[in-house]
């Protein structure tokens, strides 16, 4: 009897065994089909971003610039009707925060990994609708900004080159970040001075451009005599102008730039000249449209240099 009862608890004793195998065997293959169809979702997230990418890097370009080609106000269209490309629909559903305004590519998360980069021009916008955009440019209404720093050349005669650096380093702080944070564009630095560009196309913009335009001007004067924080008070004076000029990438082959060019630029840059320390000089199409603003403003008219005739202008001061 006790070698049946012996028997009979091996028996049982195996058929445990057997059972356990069972359920290992069952959960190894579960842990397996689960690996697998993890491993395929990832092959397939990589599929698709690759297929992003090359629709990014390669067909897009290719055809933006067929369709550019045929029409240099493509860009400038679809800023106005909010319709970039075909790809911004996929870009808004990208992650993550931020994005370019224009063309709604992120810049964190999907666009890191593929490395798109924030425009020089203005960081809230990316490079391939600025810098990487096709030649051709396109004629349209603009807001041109001049700020230059007064006295800086005879001021930097006695002041060590590690001066002149901070001191230029906080004028182009104070300045790029007025114009940037107001959807304007950093055309270009040279020495002592900055030139902004405000586009009505952009929407953040439209009608508002000039009164925009202003209050960039109004935050870089005040933020340049703040000394409040130790800083040397930086006396700069501004020129605003507003009408048609040519827009878009031009040069030659990769050596191009993203500038506006026409004599709305040039005027505003003789309305600069004219501008003491302080001093925010505007053209009657400026004054026009933010009178409201500046009531007390009084026409004068200037003789600027390479102008056949005096133009008529405001003088605004903060306060006014």
């Amino acid at each position: 009897m006790a070698r049946i009862g012996r028997r009979a608890a091996f028996a049982a004793y195996a058929a445990e065994q057997r059972a356990a195998a069972i359920a290992s065997g069952w959960n190894h293959a579960l842990v397996l089909a689960v690996f697998m169809i993890a491993v395929a979702l990832v092959l397939v997230a990589a599929l698709v971003l690759a297929g992003w990418s090359l629709c990014y890097r390669s067909v897009f370009p290719f055809v933006n610039a067929r369709r550019r080609a045929k029409d240099d106000e493509y860009l400038f269209n679809a800023c106005a009707s909010g319709l970039v490309s075909r790809f911004r629909w996929v870009n808004r559903r990208l992650p993550a925060d931020p994005r370019c305004r224009t063309c709604l590519v992120p810049f964190g998360g999907v666009g890191r990994v593929f490395r798109v980069q924030p425009s020089r021009k203005n960081p809230n916008y990316c490079m391939s609708c600025f810098e990487m955009a096709p030649l051709g440019a396109t004629d349209m209404q603009i807001g041109v900004l001049f700020a230059d720093l007064r006295g800086f050349t005879s001021w930097c005669e006695g002041q060590p080159p590690e001066a002149v650096e901070r001191a230029l380093n906080r004028f182009y702080t104070v300045t790029t970040s007025a114009v940037t944070d107001a959807d304007g564009l950093v055309d270009k630095l040279v020495g002592d001075e900055v030139i902004g560009l405000f586009l009505p196309v952009f929407p953040a913009l439209g009608d508002h451009t000039c009164g925009v335009m202003v209050s960039a001007a109004e935050r870089i004067i005040r933020g340049l005599n703040d000394a409040t924080s130790g800083a040397t008070a930086l006396p700069v004076g501004i020129g605003l102008n507003f009408g048609m000029a040519r827009v878009g990438n031009v040069g030659a082959g990769v050596v191009k730039d993203f500038t506006a060019v026409g004599d709305v630029v040039n005027t505003a840059a003789r309305l600069q000249d004219a501008a003491s320390a302080g001093e925010i000089v505007v053209s009657e199409a400026v004054y026009e449209r933010i009178s409201r603003r500046y009531p007390k403003a009084a026409p004068t008219r200037l003789d600027l240099r390479g102008k056949a005739e005096p133009v008529l202008a405001r003088v605004l001061a903060i306060g006014d």
